[in-house]
């Protein structure tokens, strides 16, 4: 035992953590050192040793060749170097796992080396410190042999050279690893690879390639060049371009097509699917149209347009004895169809104080007359239909309503006064213009209740003859169809129409209230035996009022009395001597002129 390292102890305490060989340097010592598998036994001066388990045989050394060192001789060293590959337990303490027996040396193992002591793992020997000053990888000196009995000699502990009690070879004091304390330690051994030869331990240096799962060291393996940012700013420029351009070319292609292809299909409903609901103007139209035609009289001096319907499956046609009167006694009337058919017609008869004539076709299937409603049913405010050829556009349609009712108005005569036709009409809103004369004015349910005959209208134009020429102002006029009914029938059966009259003479020139009876030069006041006279009728009477309705011109007297019938009894109220009386009185009848 060396004296003066036997009272010396360790830079550091047993490490209670078994750091293992290959960690990184623990804070207490520059380097770990390496830490052979030893079997432990009782040696005497007390160092920890493990319960001995049966040995392996051991390799039987090679003979050592010229230049390298002896094999250390049996004694501590070597028995606890072999407890511990035998036991797998380094001197420290800690248990390692027992490992399989070391196969023999081979001729390249030279004598005291150590082999691994697991399998897969073979530290590199370590045969003795290097050259004074020299790298760790100088040829190592040859050791010492250990000392009797066990105890630490030159190399059995740190301090000296040789290999220490645990079995971990260390350098001499000369030596040793750098940064270590004096006598150093050796290089721990690193873990051969598959295929890698034994180096030595280097704690700074490089892991070599594959060692713990970390890539071997070296540059960085090319990749594909990075693109530079102009490069891509100004390829992202031209995709938004081209896509502007694109989209902006495109839309207005779409703008001003439609679509993109050329051909347009617009959908529409068919006529078949198409179908008017009764009680509309379109249902209404669609019913009776049919039965609405239109007239062109052609006269030697005149000539006129007008509309008329058919009243019978004979033939008979109804319109506006203004309408034919151009025709005259050998003019020409022509009657057109919906259908767009013309056939010749002659005139029944015609009534000029009534402004209605009748005219006939013959030979003619397939007519359409149109059913007669009732006037006096009518109420202000219901809706109407006015059918006709307004300045000659065929079967024109306007809707209104009933304005207003009993409103006696005069239409058409000559200069002399002659052929004025006094109507108790009814008022309606419904655009009617020149050409519209004769045409059927129907309600909801397609029945005529009149015959349109007249319009009012500003004289701001005036024709040859005098006569306003504008259009309408929401102001037309229509006989009532119970009127214009019986009328027909007359002009049908008889070939004219008889009037009811009361038989008395009217004052022109009487400016006040009412009308006064007054005889002039064309005969008496009152007609002898006439139907004013039998009721007690005088001359000088002012007739105020007939059935209760106030009159206040001439001209609407006879409107009151020719909406009536002959035969029908009035109740008019007359002024006489500054008093009201009232008299019965019943229509006669006269034809007209």
């Amino acid at each position: 035992m060396d004296e003066g390292n036997s009272s010396a102890e360790p830079l550091h305490g047993q490490d209670p953590y078994g750091t293992p060989p290959y960690g990184p340097p623990g804070p207490w010592a520059p380097a770990p050192p390496v830490q052979r598998p030893e079997a432990p036994s009782a040696a005497p001066d007390g160092d920890l040793a493990t319960p001995e388990r049966p040995a392996s045989p051991a390799p039987a050394p090679a003979p050592a060749g010229a230049g390298e060192p002896a094999p250390p001789p049996a004694g501590r060293a070597g028995g606890a170097t072999a407890g511990a590959a035998q036991h797998g337990t380094p001197a420290d303490g800690t248990r390692m796992p027992p490992t399989a027996p070391a196969p023999p040396p081979t001729a390249a193992t030279a004598p005291g080396s150590t082999t691994t002591a697991s399998p897969g793992i073979r530290p590199e020997a370590v045969t003795g410190p290097p050259a004074a000053g020299g790298p760790m990888g100088a040829a190592p000196a040859p050791a010492a042999a250990a000392a009797p009995g066990g105890a630490p000699g030159a190399g059995g502990h740190p301090g000296g050279s040789g290999t220490p009690a645990g079995g971990t070879p260390v350098p001499p004091a000369a030596g040793g690893y750098p940064g270590a304390h004096p006598g150093g330690f050796t290089a721990a051994a690193m873990p051969e690879l598959p295929g890698e030869p034994l180096r030595r331990y280097d704690p700074w240096a490089v892991p070599p390639a594959g060692y713990g799962g970390y890539p071997a060291p070296g540059p960085a393996p090319a990749g594909p060049a990075r693109p530079r940012p102009g490069l891509l700013v100004a390829g992202a420029l031209l995709v938004a371009l081209v896509s502007g351009l694109t989209g902006g070319a495109v839309g207005v292609y779409l703008e001003r097509n439609g679509e993109l292809s050329q051909e347009v299909t617009l959908p529409q409903v068919s006529a078949a699917d198409r179908t008017a609901a009764p009680g509309t103007t379109a249902g209404i139209a669609e019913a009776v149209l049919p039965g609405v035609v239109t007239l062109h009289v052609q006269g030697r001096d005149a000539a006129g347009t007008g509309t008329g319907f058919v009243l019978d499956h004979s033939g008979h046609i109804l319109t506006n004895a203004h309408v034919v009167d151009p025709a005259g006694g050998s003019g020409q009337i022509q009657v057109t169809f919906g259908s767009g058919d013309s056939v010749e017609a002659e005139l029944v008869g015609a009534d000029s104080g009534y402004d209605l004539a009748v005219v006939k076709v013959d030979n003619v299937s397939g007519l359409h007359p149109l059913p007669l409603g009732d006037s006096e049913a009518v109420a202000v405010g219901d809706p109407v239909v006015a059918i006709g050829s307004p300045f000659d556009l065929e079967g024109t349609v306007t809707s209104g309503i009933i304005s207003a009712k009993d409103r006696p108005i005069t239409a058409g005569g000559s200069a002399d006064g002659s052929d004025i036709s006094y109507v108790n009409a009814l008022q309606t809103d419904a655009a009617i213009n020149p050409g519209n004369s004769g045409g059927p004015l129907v309600d909801l349910d397609g029945l005529v209740i009149g015959i349109n005959t007249a319009i009012r209208t500003p004289d701001l134009i005036g024709g040859p003859d005098g006569e306003g020429r504008g259009g309408s102002i929401g102001l037309g006029f229509a006989i009532p169809v119970n009127q214009a009914k019986r009328v027909a029938e007359e002009l049908i059966n008889n070939g004219f129409a008889v009037h009811p009259v009361i038989g008395v003479r009217l004052d022109g020139a009487w400016e006040g209230e009412g009308v006064r009876v007054a005889g002039n030069s064309g005969g008496p006041a009152v007609d002898p035996g006439g139907p004013a006279d039998r009721a007690g009728v005088q001359e000088g009477d002012v007739i105020i009022a007939v059935d209760g309705d106030r009159v206040l011109t001439a001209h609407e007297l006879i409107v009151k009395i020719r909406s009536h019938q002959p035969g029908d009894e009035l109740v008019l109220t007359v002024e006489r001597g500054g008093g009201e009386l009232d008299i019965s009185v019943i229509l006669g009848q006269a034809t007209s002129s």
